[in-house]
């Protein structure tokens, strides 16, 4: 299991620590081979996190949480309220001894400021929040400091502008660990739950709701899980899809379940109910097509397992969807007339 340890600084942003543990948790929950332990460590003189709504923490420990990490483990560095002045010589001890030991460092926002005054990005390329790009490039000019405030990536290093609290980083992450198909799965359930948590996935506690209908690259039973999802437009049988894969049904099932956390049946049920969701949030198809192109037959059909496994209505489901784009894509574009998206206060976004 990968441990994500976030250092928090005095007056980091509430939503800068809250917004790592929606992105892994959310992974971890709709695939089973996906796991995470996110801890909390805090740095010298650690108080409360930066305003609005500043709240406190409780961290069982602090930098010496960070001693035996290694290959496969993560420090989150988000940004905090004095990200300008130079980091505790503790700080900077920490997290070189985290690279050294084979760690990733990830940055958000403003974070990146402090990672840059240890010195191990020079050299590099690295990413801020965009209105502090230009203040970055100043401060630190052997780095190359990407204007767009994309993640990137440089050795160890991953850094990006934060958004929405660092969604944007944690979703890079989990890319590199589980690939692009957990990471678009897990963007989607992250932001439909930040836009109407009654239109999320439901937490229902029978089998075939447990994970989404996602195979690992190179897992024995991906060809037969591509062929399936290429052709959900038939009526598949379990006996087909056997005989597809070339083993026996009892056999099939054990690996399907051993590789997906779904028997083949549950696997192909939900990738039907993912291709609808798609075609919801893509097309202007009407629901009768979407159940004859997902291969569910029937509106009524369409419409009973779309309520059972995501807990709403299709129709409810696109109208949610939209107005959710509609409300994040807006800022966007009027953020980009002013030259910052951010979205974050000057305490350290």
């Amino acid at each position: 299991m990968s441990v994500i340890a976030v250092l928090a600084l005095d007056g980091v942003p509430g939503h800068q620590l809250t917004a790592p543990a929606l992105a892994f948790a959310t992974a971890a929950r709709h695939h089973p081979t996906v796991a995470y332990d996110l801890r909390i460590r805090t740095g010298p003189g650690f108080r409360a996190t930066g305003g609005p709504g500043s709240f406190h923490v409780e961290a069982d420990r602090g930098l010496e949480g960070l001693a035996g990490l290694g290959g496969g483990d993560t420090v989150l560095l988000p940004g905090h309220a004095g990200f300008r002045e130079a980091p505790a010589p503790e700080v900077v001890d920490a997290l070189r001894a985290a690279v050294a030991g084979g760690c990733r460092i990830g940055a958000v926002g403003t974070g990146t400021f402090t990672l840059a005054a240890t010195g191990l990005l020079d050299g590099r390329r690295a990413a801020t929040s965009r209105r502090h790009t230009a203040e970055l490039a100043g401060l630190h000019p052997r780095i190359e400091v990407d204007p767009e405030g994309a993640a990137v990536a440089d050795g160890p290093f991953h850094s990006a502008a934060g958004v929405l609290g660092g969604i944007d980083l944690c979703l890079h992450l989990i890319t590199l660990d589980h690939g692009e198909p957990v990471a678009i799965e897990t963007e989607r359930q992250v932001f439909l739950q930040l836009h109407s948590p009654a239109v999320g996935l439901a937490s229902d506690a029978s089998a075939d709701v447990a994970f989404n209908a996602v195979t690992r690259p190179g897992s024995a039973v991906e060809p037969t899980t591509r062929w399936m999802e290429a052709n959900l437009h038939h009526p598949l049988t379990l006996t087909e899809i056997a005989a597809h894969a070339g083993v026996g049904v009892r056999s099939l099932t054990r690996r399907f379940r051993a590789e997906t956390g779904l028997t083949p049946l549950q696997y192909l049920l939900r990738a039907r109910i993912q291709r609808a969701q798609r075609l919801l949030e893509r097309t202007d198809d009407p629901v009768e097509r979407i159940a004859a192109r997902t291969g569910l037959g029937t509106p009524a059909n369409l419409r009973h397992h779309f309520q059972r496994l995501t807990g709403t209505s299709p129709s409810t489901y696109r109208g949610a969807f939209r107005s959710m784009v509609a409300d994040l894509t807006w800022p966007e574009r009027r953020a980009g007339a002013d030259g910052d998206s951010s979205g974050h206060g000057a305490s350290g976004g």
